[in-house]
């Protein structure tokens, strides 16, 4: 804080990771060099985000949760079918998320209707990085052994 004392607050961020072991190992990892003291990683949940929709625009500085439905029609009943799909969307504003999925959206020739958009309180999202080979950090399945 300004004065000096540490206060404890809680952020949510978003790390897209094979398991919540990696996801836990990644955040600390990306966290630890932006915090003093201490600091624990109290929740991981798995969301289940179709596709994050990132900007290169400094002034994008929030994350909205999109909720997305296709519209398809069944050929046998000849009736209209809607399928949800929720999309993160890394914007300035809230005008700026819905122009970033029409962006996206309109180069597709899916119908779809944006039904929800809200801001989140995530801080931040990390996308996943394959380790190179150079970072390999796990143990052969074997030893070779020297005859």
């Amino acid at each position: 804080m300004e004065d000096g004392l540490q206060k404890k607050v809680t952020e949510t961020y978003v790390v897209d990771a094979l398991s919540f072991s990696e996801a836990e190992e990644r955040i600390i990892e990306e966290i630890s060099s932006y915090v003093s003291g201490e600091f624990n990683v109290t929740d991981i949940k798995k969301a289940a985000y179709g596709e994050i929709f990132f900007s290169d625009m400094e002034t994008a500085d929030r994350w909205y949760k999109a909720k997305l439905q296709f519209i398809t029609i069944d050929e046998k009943t000849e009736k209209e079918k809607r399928s949800s799909v929720t999309y993160l969307v890394q914007s300035g504003s809230f005008n700026g998320a819905v122009k970033s999925i029409d962006e996206v959206m309109g180069g597709t020739m899916i119908d779809y209707v944006i039904s929800t958009v809200a801001e989140t309180s995530i801080m931040d999202v990390f996308e996943h990085q394959p380790k190179t080979k150079g970072q390999a950090d796990e143990k052969p399945e074997y030893e070779e052994q020297e005859e």
